[in-house]
């Protein structure tokens, strides 16, 4: 299972008008751990900004799943409540998920994560969707992963 971290990211950023401005964003990767997200962050930054940049909070996400679209200007947070049945004491159960979609507008969303979905067995509800703060997402690259000089990888 993943782990989603949100990162927040401040930096001089050129707009399109050649003016530069402060910004804070809000990334979105997969990590293992707090410290294995500030290394990946600070990777993914250093390729697309040039100049200084500071990582400003770290936290992780109630993001379940990220579904990625090769197209979409925008990442939509949705949130899916699913009711469940414990059979051991033979009540509902309510439970909130979280899923981020890319999407160029509200409509495209809902039907992207209709379709992500479409596997789940269990009626859902979207109880809301909404354009997200997040920037961009970075899920886990298994050739990102590099042995430290000195390190030698353990055989499996």
């Amino acid at each position: 299972m993943q782990t989603w971290f949100e990162c927040k990211v401040k930096y001089t950023k050129v707009l399109e008008s050649g003016k530069e401005q402060t910004v804070t964003e809000n990334f979105l990767l997969d990590a293992v751990s707090f410290t294995d997200a500030e290394t990946r962050i600070i990777r993914q930054i250093q390729q697309m900004v040039k100049g200084e940049f500071t990582v400003t909070d770290i936290k992780k996400s109630k993001i379940a799943e990220v579904f990625p679209y090769d197209n979409g200007e925008w990442w939509f947070k949705a949130t899916i409540n699913l009711v469940t049945i414990d059979e051991e004491a033979g009540k509902e159960k309510k439970l909130r998920t979280y899923y981020v979609v890319m999407a160029d507008d509200i409509k495209e969303a809902l039907a992207r994560l209709d379709e992500s979905l479409s596997y789940m067995v269990i009626p859902y509800v979207v109880s809301s969707l909404a354009v997200s703060t997040i920037v961009d997402v970075f899920p886990y690259e298994p050739s990102e992963s590099v042995v430290p000089e000195g390190f030698k990888p353990v055989d499996s």
